[in-house]
C-alpha cells in the first residue's frame, strides 16, 4: 500500500476470493505514477565514437500515431504498477536482452520503450508504438536472459503486429462499463477511476493475437542466439508460481502476467514446436544464466518499502508507523492501492487509509456516503489500542461488512471486512484485525528492511534445507526456494551451483 502525502489515495480493487465482488462498498481512487526508460544503445555500441546528432526514441516515434497512442496511455500504465524502478544495473541488463531481439524484430524501423516496473506482480505487457513493460517481480521469477528475451519478444510481437490498434476499439465499450460502475458506488470519483482501472484491461489481448505473437516472439528468440526453447519453460514456472501463491488455485487472479496471457496447454505445446525448428531441446540457443545472475544480484523483492511490508500474517508500514495482523489461515496481498487479505469460506478484507482533513467525529464519517449499504444504527465510537475509532455494519446483495475505522494523527485507517451473509467469520475476523491494529515502536521501524534476490554460490555442506532455510519472507521457505530457482521435484543442488536467495 503505497503512501502518498496527506494520507492515501484510493483506487478500484479486484480480491482473488472466489466469486467475491465488493461492488456495492469498495471505494475507487486514483493510484501514483512514474515512467522509466532504458536506452539501448548504451549497452550495444561499445567500439562505436558518439553521433554529433544521434537519433533518440522521441525523435523517431515524433510522426508516429501509434506511438502518440501508447504515449496517452503509458501513465495509467505505470501508474498502476507503483511507477518506476531505478536500479542502473536492472536497467543495462534489460537493455541488453531487448537490444538482442529488437536487432531481430519484424520491423527493423521499430523503436522500442522499455520501462521496468516497480512492482512485484509477475507481468508484461507492450502498448501502440513500442512501449513494453516488465515488472521487477517477473525478473525476480526468471532464471535467466533467454527467459526474460521469451516474455519480451513476446511482447514485441504485438507491438509489430498492430495488435495494440485493435485492442483501442474497446476503449468505447470500457467508458460504458465505467458507468455503470459509477451508478453503483457512491463516489463522484468513481467514473473517472474506473475508466482509468478499465484502460488498464487494454492490455490483454485476444486468444489468436497471443498464439501469433508467441509464434514471433519464439523466432526471435532462436535468431537472437537464444534458446528458443525458453518460452515454454518460463510459462511453466509462471504457472507453478500461480499454484504457490493462490489460497484458491483454481480461481486466484493475483499473477497479472496470467491473467491477460492465458497459459493454456496448446500456447506451451505451440511454443516447444516452433522451437523445434532451431533444434533439439538443450543442445540450441544461450541460457545467458550468468550474466542475468549477475544483473538481478540485489534486486527488491516483494513489497517496496513505500506499500508496506507483509511478514506472515503481519501488514507492516513504517512511513506510517502502524501494524496489524489477519487471522491465521489468511492470506496477505499487498497492493499498491490497498492491502487485501483472503481467507476461507469467501472472507476478504480491505484496509487502505484516506487524509482525515477537518473530520471530528468517526462517526459521523461514517455515514457522510462514501459506504453504500450501512446500517447507521450499528454505528459505534469506541478505541483501538489508545486510538478514536467507530465501527458499523453493512449489507450489500449477498455480502455482509464489518466497516472499521480508526483515525491516527491527521489520517483515518479503514477495515472492510466480507463474508457471505450470515456466515460466523464475520465478527471472529473483523476482531482479529481491530485488536491487532497498533502504533509500531521506534524499535520495530528500524528493524525493518525491504528483501532482495541474493545470489549464492553453492559451498561444500550445503544442501537443498540449509539453503532454503535463509530464505526469509515467507514460512513456506523450501517451497518458494525451489520455485524461484526452477527445481524440479527430486532436484538436488551441486558445490559451485549458483542460486537465488530471498533476504534482507
Amino acid at each position: 500500500m503505497k503512501m502518498v502525502e496527506g494520507g492515501m489515495k484510493r483506487t478500484t480493487v479486484r480480491l482473488p476470493a472466489r466469486g467475491l465482488r465488493f461492488a456495492a462498498i469498495l471505494l475507487l481512487t486514483g493510484t501514483l505514477l512514474a515512467g522509466c526508460q532504458s536506452v539501448f544503445d548504451q549497452a550495444y555500441t561499445p567500439n562505436v565514437a558518439p553521433s554529433d546528432s544521434p537519433q533518440i526514441v522521441d525523435e523517431v516515434q515524433k510522426n508516429d500515431p501509434r506511438a502518440q497512442m501508447g504515449a496517452r496511455e503509458h501513465p495509467r500504465i505505470v501508474a498502476s504498477y507503483g511507477g518506476e524502478y531505478k536500479d542502473a544495473k536492472t536497467e543495462r541488463l534489460v537493455a541488453r536482452i531487448a537490444g538482442a531481439l529488437t536487432a531481430v524484430s519484424e520491423n527493423p524501423n521499430q523503436s522500442f520503450r522499455i520501462t521496468i516496473l516497480n512492482s512485484p506482480a509477475i507481468n508484461a505487457f507492450a502498448l501502440p508504438g513500442g512501449y513494453l513493460y516488465v515488472t521487477r517481480g517477473l525478473l525476480a521469477l526468471a532464471n535467466d536472459a533467454s527467459e526474460v528475451a521469451a516474455v519480451l519478444s513476446h511482447e514485441m510481437g504485438h507491438v509489430t503486429a498492430n495488435h495494440g490498434i485493435e485492442r483501442q476499439r474497446r476503449e468505447e465499450a470500457e467508458v460504458i462499463a465505467s458507468r455503470v460502475v459509477a451508478e453503483v458506488l457512491s463516489s463522484d470519483l468513481a467514473g473517472k477511476q474506473a475508466l482509468a482501472r478499465g484502460k488498464l484491461r487494454l492490455a490483454a489481448f485476444s486468444r489468436q493475437q497471443e498464439l501469433q505473437a508467441d509464434v514471433i516472439g519464439v523466432r526471435m528468440l532462436g535468431e537472437a542466439g537464444y534458446d528458443p526453447y525458453a518460452a515454454s519453460r518460463f510459462l511453466d514456472s509462471m504457472a507453478a508460481y500461480a499454484r504457490y501463491s493462490a489460497v484458491d488455485p483454481d480461481n486466484d487472479q493475483s499473477l497479472d502476467f496470467l491473467s491477460s496471457h492465458p497459459n493454456s496447454a496448446q500456447r506451451v505445446d505451440l511454443a516447444r514446436r516452433h522451437a523445434r525448428n532451431f533444434g533439439q531441446e538443450g543442445t540450441v540457443g544461450d541460457r545467458g544464466r550468468d550474466y542475468y545472475l549477475a544483473g538481478i544480484d540485489g534486486l527488491l523483492y516483494g513489497d517496496s518499502p513505500q506499500e508496506g511490508y507483509v511478514r506472515g500474517q503481519t501488514f507492516l508500514h513504517g512511513g506510517l508507523g502502524i501494524r496489524f495482523d489477519v487471522p491465521a489461515d489468511f492470506r496477505i496481498d499487498n497492493k499498491v492501492e490497498a492491502v487485501l487479505a483472503t481467507g476461507p469460506g469467501e472472507t476478504a478484507v480491505r484496509f487502505d487509509g484516506v487524509a482525515a482533513g477537518d473530520t471530528s467525529s468517526l462517526a459521523n464519517y461514517l455515514t457522510s456516503g462514501w459506504v453504500a449499504g450501512l446500517q447507521p444504527e450499528t454505528v459505534r465510537e469506541t478505541t483501538i489500542n489508545g486510538l478514536p475509532a467507530a465501527t458499523a455494519r453493512a449489507s450489500a446483495e449477498r455480502w455482509d461488512f464489518d466497516v472499521t475505522v480508526i483515525r491516527v494523527n491527521n489520517q483515518i485507517f479503514r477495515f472492510l471486512t466480507a463474508v457471505p451473509k450470515g456466515s460466523a467469520s464475520l465478527d471472529p475476523t473483523a476482531q482479529t484485525l481491530r485488536d491487532s491494529f497498533r502504533r509500531m515502536t521506534p524499535e520495530e521501524i528500524t528493524a525493518l528492511k525491504p528483501l532482495r534476490v541474493r545470489v549464492v554460490t553453492v559451498g561444500a555442506g550445503d544442501t537443498l534445507a540449509s539453503l532454503s532455510n535463509r530464505m526469509m519472507g515467507t514460512d513456506r521457505k523450501l517451497d518458494l526456494f525451489k520455485l524461484i530457482n526452477a527445481m524440479p521435484a527430486g532436484a538436488t543442488v551441486s558445490v559451485g551451483d549458483r542460486v537465488k536467495l530471498i533476504s534482507e
